[in-house]
């Protein structure tokens, strides 16, 4: 068991009150972490310690942030075991899993650290004689960082990193279920040399998560908010900032369709829906949820996938290598096993897997799924997948396009500028041609439509989120008034 301590001000504290929270095994039930619940005071606290640190910290030169930026990628990538260990524990993630979580978050801060001379502005025409015009960008001010626990190192340096770069400081919410994991960005972020202030870390008991998060949005100094996690807490999220009239970006839901095409290369598409469809069993954002195949070409599809998905290794990821470890609790295991039964009482057919008695879910698979059925609409957040048959070209992305979600999607076809045509019309912020619908770079424009929320992380994208856009004139030549 770990006791982890918050960070306020450069200071480890614990909460005001003295209060903690323990988050348990998924598996076995043990502590893996203790920590602080903190209260509206203590997230008072770090917000306001993030504002006093930012006039210094946006002051300061775009390469001495770039270097402190990349120095802690480095003592992140040095953390690279502790973030195994402390995923195995807190959420049950396999090894392979939390190894491409620290790579990529090491990455995330490393194109932070080459935006920080990437914030640019514009010179724009001016009617006014001897007026000169700009668009220019500042930084927010402090931001609120909101991370989940499913790709937890990814997450919360998302939410951190790029803020840091546009000249932001930073308050991160750390999740309730893998606090430890959180801490030890800011610990690998502390190394790296930030000043006291700009990174803060807040963790609170589930039960207070309303009132710690209200009471940062509604503080003066906060200007923005980044929240990735649930649709439904998302909503919860973006109905707290309008009330406050505070920017948020939100990256929720998922229920991501790969389409495979009547001319699709099987093989490619059998490899890419199974990493999509089974990495970290399925409880990623990205993650393949609907296979949406050609009848032409789908009986000989299901059989190729369903035995790679029968030959993935499954088991504790405490005691050896794995591709599928544990599910973050039993509430998902009940859920799925709900997902199935209805399926299957409506004319669906179990191709492999099936129901869990534990967190350790096999990799399933359900063909000939219909749209009646729960599973074509609900986001399964597990190793749970549909084989939806459809006929021809209108009729799969008329599938793809019929669910509240649009983060990310997948079409395989051999014939490139008709699976172009068919990723233009499916609704979704992301897609992927002849590549899994799981794809994330740091440089990318990352976000969704519908209910999978608003705003983009990454890249430049990630610079016109944290920063405020003004408009700035210069009056270099005498001007005629009217009176």
């Amino acid at each position: 068991m770990q006791d982890i301590q918050m960070l306020i001000g450069g200071a480890m504290r614990a909460a005001a009150n003295g209060a903690t929270f323990a988050r348990r095994n998924p598996l076995d039930q043990s502590v893996a972490t203790r920590a602080p619940a903190a209260t509206p005071e203590d997230a008072v606290a770090a917000v306001e310690a993030a504002a006093q640190a930012f006039p210094a910290w946006a002051a300061l030169g775009p390469g001495e942030r770039r270097a402190l930026l990349m120095r802690a990628a480095k003592a992140l990538e040095a953390r690279a075991e502790d973030f195994t260990a402390a995923m195995a524990a807190e959420t049950g993630a396999s090894a392979i899993w939390a190894g491409f979580n620290v790579h990529l978050a090491a990455g995330m801060l490393l194109e932070a650290a080459a935006l920080t001379t990437q914030i640019a502005g514009e010179v724009i025409p001016s009617d006014v004689p001897g007026s000169l015009a700009m668009a220019v960008r500042q930084p927010a001010g402090v931001v609120l960082g909101i991370a989940p626990w499913n790709a937890p190192v990814i997450l919360a340096v998302r939410a951190i990193a790029t803020p840091l770069a546009c000249g932001n400081t930073v308050v991160l919410k750390g999740s309730e279920l893998c606090p430890a994991t959180h801490g030890l960005i800011i610990e690998a972020l502390q190394e790296a040399g930030l000043p006291p202030g700009v990174v803060n870390f807040v963790t609170n008991a589930p039960a207070d998560a309303g009132a710690v998060v209200e009471a940062m949005v509604a503080h003066p100094a906060l200007r923005r908010v980044n929240f990735t996690g649930s649709t439904r807490v998302g909503r919860l999220i973006a109905q707290t900032c309008a009330k406050y009239l505070k920017p948020v970006v939100l990256e929720l839901g998922g229920k991501a369709p790969m389409v495979i095409l009547d001319d699709a290369d099987l093989d490619a598409a059998v490899a890419a829906a199974a990493f999509g469809a089974f990495a970290n069993s399925g409880q990623i954002c990205m993650s393949t949820e609907r296979i949406v195949v050609d009848e032409a070409v789908a009986d000989a599809f299901v059989a190729r996938f369903a035995a790679k998905a029968r030959s993935l290794p499954l088991g504790d990821p405490r005691q050896g290598p794995v591709v599928l470890g544990s599910v973050v609790d039993l509430a998902t295991v009940e859920r799925c096993n709900a997902l199935i039964d209805d399926a299957l009482a409506q004319g669906a057919t179990l191709v492999c897997g099936g129901k869990a008695d534990s967190t350790l879910m096999p990799a399933t698979v359900l063909d000939h799924v219909t749209p009646s059925m729960r599973i074509f609409r609900e986001e399964s957040f597990a190793p749970v997948k549909a084989v939806v048959r459809v006929k021809g070209v209108e009729a799969a992305i008329a599938t793809a396009n019929d669910n509240e979600f649009g983060l990310s999607s997948a079409v395989f076809g051999r014939d490139i500028a008709r699976a172009w045509q068919v990723a233009a019309r499916i609704e979704a912020g992301i897609c992927h041609i002849n590549g899994p619908t799981v794809h994330d770079e740091a440089q990318m424009p990352f976000g969704g439509m519908k209910h999978s929320g608003y705003g983009r992380f990454g890249g430049k994208a990630g610079i016109d989120a944290f920063t405020e856009l003004r408009w700035v004139t210069v009056q270099t030549a005498p001007r005629h008034y009217p009176f």
